[in-house]
């Protein structure tokens, strides 16, 4: 008898606890968060004549010759 006290005790407690929840009215739905920063745009890339590697137009370093080169040494090596 104590067990089927307990158990009907621990129901009307569940019950009375999800009650407000249920008829609770449902929030407005949040707020999409803020834009970011826009995509960058893509940039032009080029080839190191040296090592094949391909990088930004931005980053390379350009040769006498107008050629673009990954690094400083490339460049050295490459004649220029």
């Amino acid at each position: 008898m104590k067990y089927l006290l307990i158990a009907a005790l621990v129901l009307v407690v569940w019950f009375l606890w999800r009650t407000p929840r249920v008829r609770a009215p449902k929030a407005a739905a949040p707020t999409p968060p803020p834009p970011g920063r826009a995509p960058a745009l893509p940039q032009e890339m080029v080839r190191c004549p040296v090592c094949a590697l391909h990088l930004p137009r931005g980053d390379a370093f350009a040769g006498s010759s107008g050629r673009l080169y990954c690094s400083h040494e490339h460049r050295a090596a490459g004649g220029n």
